[in-house]
């Protein structure tokens, strides 16, 4: 809804697709070319969202974060931390940012 362009592996596509949400389907790493990290090396990707579950997602892990870091491109690891950013995003767009004091955090 923010106008952003989402791109996700099977799975997750799956999910997003299930819940309404667009995505163009990327390939793992394993899965042929182009793939996520092409995708990334090809600028089409600005921030990565990537929560791997289980022992078959290290290999992917691993090459998309070193393409993150190559590339510049910043890389959230747990949902928490992605919802956060999805409300800073939400608040920048909103022009809703304002400093508070920390002790007003609880």
């Amino acid at each position: 809804s923010m106008g952003y362009t989402l791109y996700a592996t099977k799975g997750t596509h799956s999910a997003l697709e299930a819940l309404g949400i667009p995505s163009i389907r990327a390939q793992k790493v394993g899965e042929g070319r182009p793939n996520i990290v092409d995708e990334v090396r090809n600028g089409k990707i600005q921030l990565m969202i990537n929560t791997p579950l289980g022992q078959k997602s290290i290999h992917d892990e691993a090459a998309m974060r070193l393409a993150g870091l190559r590339f510049g491109i910043p890389c959230i690891t747990t949902i928490s931390a992605a919802l956060a950013c999805v409300q800073a995003l939400r608040s920048i767009r909103a022009q809703e940012l304002r400093v508070i004091h920390l002790q007003e955090l609880k």
